[in-house]
């Protein structure tokens, strides 16, 4: 079964968001190098901030309305160290800024982990 939560999430800078921002849409390098842009679903968005981000302070979180994107969305899986059967949201074109809903500073903890992301829709 595919997922298909009310919000999907990007990880950026607050630099990066910042020159999304001024262009209407994000292109991350991934976007040319692999095809896609990575999301992640709300309870899952903490592996891949540890396995790339881990100890960085200046993360945002873009919580995305998947409704308002351009591009198709595909389930698929992540990386061998991830849980089982675990897939992850593949955004296949640009991240417009119109989809996002709304940005929030990612910290890591002390050990420069990100813990879980525990943010409701209120």
């Amino acid at each position: 079964m595919i997922p298909s939560p009310r919000e999907l999430l990007h990880l950026c800078t607050a630099e990066e968001w910042d020159a999304a921002t001024a262009k209407g849409e994000r292109r991350p390098p991934s976007l040319d190098d692999q095809g896609f842009v990575h999301l992640s679903a709300p309870e899952q968005v903490h592996l891949p901030a540890n396995r790339l981000y881990a100890g960085r302070r200046d993360m945002v979180v873009l919580r995305v309305d998947p409704r308002l994107l351009g591009d198709p969305v595909r389930w698929e899986p992540g990386v061998a160290t991830d849980p089982d059967s675990m897939t992850f949201p593949h955004l296949y074109g640009p991240l417009p800024t119109a989809a996002v809903t709304s940005v929030t500073a990612y910290v890591p903890d002390a050990d420069g982990r990100f813990a879980e992301w525990a943010h409701s829709d209120t």
